[in-house]
């Protein structure tokens, strides 16, 4: 078993901070991103849209696309227009072999709105959840069945936040529906991520590698800050730079053997965090802690 190391582009362009990012471009990104050793990227709203065109355009820069957001609103839709809403998406990700679509409800979320605190986001309860869960499997079922798994991605300033909210979705929901573990945002959200890690190794289907600094995370929660503050803020960083054990999280994925993406996410300012450099700190720790729990890294790269 092996896995894939990947980023998101969010460092260099930040598609919610794009004034954050300006100096950045898309074409930089996924130069320098090759150049530390990456060989996957997610999507980026920057990139070519068309689905010849997003080919041609990692692999010129010898990249494999390793997912990508997709914004829900399965609150808001029945099951068959947002079967009709994320079709595109679903039809690009399979014609280019991405593991997962990155799926996450936006109908309700706070995350992109600066003045909103992220203390603030929607909360449900246990039975609600279920209930989205069960129209949630509907959705996933659809999209296994056109050979493309959706891995529900867990966000601050969102209804599925906390760890509480992970296993209600979880168990309200069929094993259609995947699990993306975000280490960063457990944590941010208040769980034990080993715990999490530990009751749904099963249905965990993708990975992102996210530290966070406690004591920024304490002052956003303390002073009622929004998520996109708590971004700017520096609540996010590259593997090995926070406070979260990611020798733990990788033995643990050597044990499930997991053999899918890890990708590193850490949105920050890239006046304090410059992205070339942090980007090379996390790669290097994920080699790192790869290396002690005997697991293997596929280095291979898409070909034209």
């Amino acid at each position: 078993m092996s896995v894939k190391i990947g980023i998101s582009p969010i460092s260099w362009q930040n598609d919610d901070l794009p004034d954050l990012t300006a100096a950045y471009t898309m074409e930089q990104a996924l130069r320098e991103a090759r150049e530390i050793g990456y060989t996957g990227v997610e999507r980026g709203r920057r990139m070519p849209s068309d689905t010849e065109g997003l080919r041609t355009y990692l692999t010129a820069n010898g990249l494999s696309l390793c997912g990508g957001w997709c914004s829900g609103n399965l609150l808001v839709n029945d099951v068959k227009t947002e079967i009709e809403a994320v079709r595109q998406q679903v039809e690009q990700f399979v014609a280019l072999g991405a593991p997962c679509i990155v799926y996450a409800e936006c109908s309700n979320t706070v995350q992109g709105n600066i003045a909103v605190p992220v203390n603030n986001r929607p909360k449900f309860s246990a039975s609600d959840v279920k209930a989205y869960g069960a129209k949630l499997s509907e959705l996933a079922k659809w999209m296994a069945d056109q050979g493309m798994p959706l891995a529900y991605h867990h966000h601050m300033g969102s209804f599925i936040e906390s760890e509480d909210d992970v296993n209600a979705l979880m168990e309200g929901s069929t094993p259609d529906v995947k699990l993306l573990f975000d280490t960063g945002h457990l944590l941010f959200g208040g769980a034990d991520v080993m715990r999490v890690l530990n009751t749904w190794a099963d249905r965990v289907h993708h990975v992102h590698f996210k530290d966070i600094r406690p004591d920024v995370v304490k002052d956003v929660r303390a002073n009622n800050r929004s998520f996109l503050d708590a971004v700017i803020a520096g609540a996010f960083t590259v593997p090995g730079d926070g406070c979260i054990d990611f020798q733990a999280v990788t033995d643990k994925l050597k044990e499930m053997d997991y053999n899918g993406w890890i990708v590193v996410e850490a949105e920050q300012d890239p006046a304090k965090a410059p992205p070339y450099d942090y980007s090379k700190l996390g790669f290097d720790h994920i080699l790192q802690v790869c290396k002690s729990a005997g697991l293997e890294i596929d280095h291979s790269r898409p070909t034209a």
